[in-house]
């Protein structure tokens, strides 16, 4: 046999031969190649090892021209200038997809019922897979905590990019933190999670791409609030640091030439005066100054970027410097551009999903839309995924009513129990829900975890209209005048004003509440609102019923506190005890001071936060808090029940969702960048 020698220059190009081509892996066929670290992705260098390839990478036909609807924005440079150093690689579901496309959405109005088509270009620090277990790598390329859960280090990807070709690195993080959302200018009150038990974290710039968050006490929950928030851990210093003062001397100066009042003003132009993303940008703040203005919205990490925002709705495109590929080399998002409608009324709503001009909808969605939905599926083009919800339907007596004799009634246990047992959740479960869920009583945690006693979800549950008729002759509320209601017990009328907005709860749902509270001698007024009205109202303590979903699992709660502190959550959730919130955060000064049970729950929330999680000590606080959210009924829980999820059946790549749920921040787990539309 003869021999073949090869050089040491021949053997180099086979080597480069073999790798030169990736499989173009997806999770429905890996092509041999194995999974990495994390579900459904991999670090550039781990794919290229474990596939024995060099991945070559290629861009959107399209991008160019949507760059050039990016106000401020340079002109393109090569796709291998735009990525990090080591982007992303994504694994699609199904296949490979292709370019182009507008993903249709549906809201309720500016800063209503937006955060389902939110989460769709939405990113953070880190996520949670679709196993809604694994918290894996995103915007940081990895994390480290310290043995004590005290030090928490990102390390981001070099060569990291903002929508403006601006360089993104460890200073944005420290940024976000201190001059945003510590800066009472900004944010008037700091979030609970960028707080520690109520003490500020320090935030340490070790090197451009390594960001270290230093906590005054164990917090190992906070790497799981970077997974699910909203709120993202970075913000644009390059941008937004030119009109802040204490980073720019020339802040003022320079948003007064742009025609803002001060560099705090144009702030909030652009970044609002919350965490919340969909506040609105110059382009309906200032409408009249955009043209000369240096962007039109503040440069972003995620998919796609704003472009055009009316009072009707908003268009986005998509980010040319996304810092996510498939498998193939393909610069994602996949889908072009982007468009929001508002809508305000359900039933327009629903008429346009039935008619199969959305392409995706979960929010707003209630089981009591399912039937319409299913029906008219293939009609409409469309399929209706019915999953799990994580929060349930409850109800809240407002126990800090600015009327002295609501307040009283309403803070009275025994008014609150009687109305959970004057519900009969066995009929409504069958009326309202069609069967699917299971009665529960709201206990703070969805799922329970195993420290809570199986006896609270059924806690004053039971259906006794004698006994919750009794409980409320107890309080002195009679019937004095003959016309069939109970009066508070001075003698003074009282009706239940029962507003709710269809994003938080199903009208069929209240309405069926409010009579079984008339059966006991409650009368009740039903009305529907907008959910800015209801959520004007709850904050300005003028609602006498608190009526949304509400349920967080254990692993938000080990970052995020708001459920167990006055108000019980933020403006966009279901509140309760404005006045205990007041002296809280006032340190007794204002508001009304909540009672001592109130004062147990926050002391223990924070205690849980930094005790390791399934330790017999965090076991005796956890199942504390339950016991005492549950048995003084600050809210009253009805059903867990699954919910509606519409997607059309032109987008591909679109998985089997797990739950209907905000609490993982609704598609985040499902990686949306990678859906595309195929038509």
């Amino acid at each position: 046999m003869k021999r073949i020698l090869l050089t040491g220059v021949a053997l180099l190009v086979l080597a480069a031969a073999a790798r030169a081509e990736c499989p173009a892996v997806t999770l429905a066929d890996m092509k041999g190649v194995p999974a990495g670290a994390y579900p459904g992705q991999y670090e550039l260098a781990e794919f290229e090892q474990l596939a024995n390839c060099k991945l070559a990478f290629a861009e959107n036909p399209g991008i160019g021209e949507m760059n050039g609807r990016i106000q401020g924005n340079p002109e393109l440079p090569p796709l291998a200038e735009r990525l990090p150093e080591e982007p992303l690689v994504v694994a699609p579901y199904e296949m490979i997809g292709k370019y182009g496309g507008t993903l249709d959405a549906l809201s309720n109005a500016t800063e209503a019922g937006t955060s389902d088509f939110m989460s769709t270009r939405h990113v953070n620090l880190v996520r949670y897979s679709d196993d809604l277990q694994t918290i894996v790598p995103n915007i940081a390329k990895g994390w480290e905590w310290n043995a004590d859960y005290t030090e928490l280090t990102f390390f981001l990807r070099r060569g990291h990019k903002w929508s403006d070709g601006q360089p993104f690195t460890a200073e944005d993080v420290k940024f976000w933190y201190d001059n945003l959302a510590l800066d009472p200018k900004v944010i008037e009150k700091p979030k609970d999670y960028v707080l520690v038990a109520g003490e500020r974290m320090e935030v340490e710039v070790v090197d451009p791409q390594t960001v270290k968050f230093k906590l005054p006490a164990p917090k190992p929950g906070l790497l799981a609030h970077f997974a699910t928030h909203f709120g993202q851990g970075f913000q644009p210093k390059h941008f937004l640091g030119k009109f802040h003062p204490a980073v720019s001397a020339d802040a003022d100066a320079y948003a007064q030439s742009l025609g803002f009042a001060d560099g705090y003003d144009a702030i909030k132009a652009y970044y609002g005066n919350s965490d919340w993303m969909d506040t609105a940008t110059p382009m309906l703040n200032s409408p009249d100054k955009v043209a000369s203005l240096p962007a039109a919205a503040t440069p972003t990490l995620e998919s796609h970027i704003l472009i055009r925002e009316t009072t009707e709705g908003r268009h986005l495109v998509a980010n040319p410097y996304f810092h996510m590929v498939d498998t193939a080399g393909n610069q994602l998002p996949y889908i072009n551009e982007q468009d929001e409608v508002f809508i305000n009324d359900h039933e327009v709503r629903l008429l346009k999903l039935v008619n199969g001009e959305v392409d995706y909808k979960s929010q707003s969605l209630q089981l009591s839309d399912a039937p319409i939905l299913l029906e008219n599926q293939e009609k409409g083009g469309y399929v209706v995924q019915l999953k799990p919800k994580i929060a349930m339907h409850a109800f809240s007596f407002n126990v800090t009513s600015d009327d002295p004799e609501k307040r009283k009634v309403f803070g009275d246990l025994r008014f609150r129990r009687a109305m959970s047992i004057a519900i009969n959740r066995d009929e409504l479960n069958e009326t309202a829900y069609f069967g699917q869920g299971t009665p529960r009583q709201y206990i703070g945690f969805s799922p329970a975890p195993d420290f809570v006693d199986p006896k609270w979800e059924s806690y004053a549950i039971e259906f006794d209209p004698d006994g919750a008729k009794a409980l409320l002759d107890e309080i002195g509320m009679a019937d004095k005048d003959g016309d069939g209601f109970r009066e508070l017990p001075n003698g003074a009328k009282f009706v239940l004003n029962m507003q709710f907005a269809t994003q938080g709860i199903a009208g069929q749902v209240v309405e069926l509440v409010g009579q079984y509270w008339s059966n006991v001698g409650i009368q009740t007024t039903v009305k529907e609102v907008t959910p800015d009205e209801y959520r004007s109202a709850q904050s300005s303590n003028q609602l006498d019923i608190g009526m949304w979903e509400k349920g967080q699992p254990l692993g938000i709660i080990l970052g995020n506190n708001e459920l167990w502190v006055p108000p019980f959550e933020n403006y966009f959730g279901h509140r309760v005890g404005l006045l205990w919130a007041e002296w809280v955060d006032s340190n007794g000064a204002k508001g009304v001071e909540p009672p001592d049970f109130v004062k147990q729950l926050i002391a223990d929330i924070n205690a849980f936060q930094s005790t390791p999680v399934g330790t017999p000590e965090s076991n005796e606080v956890g199942a504390r808090m339950v016991q005492n959210m549950t048995e003084n009924l600050l809210f009253i829980g009805t059903a867990l029940t699954p919910d509606p999820i519409f997607v059309r059946a032109a987008v591909k790549n679109f998985p089997e969702f797990k739950t209907a749920s905000y609490e993982y921040y609704r598609t985040y787990p499902y990686r949306a960048h990678q859906w595309f539309l195929d038509e």
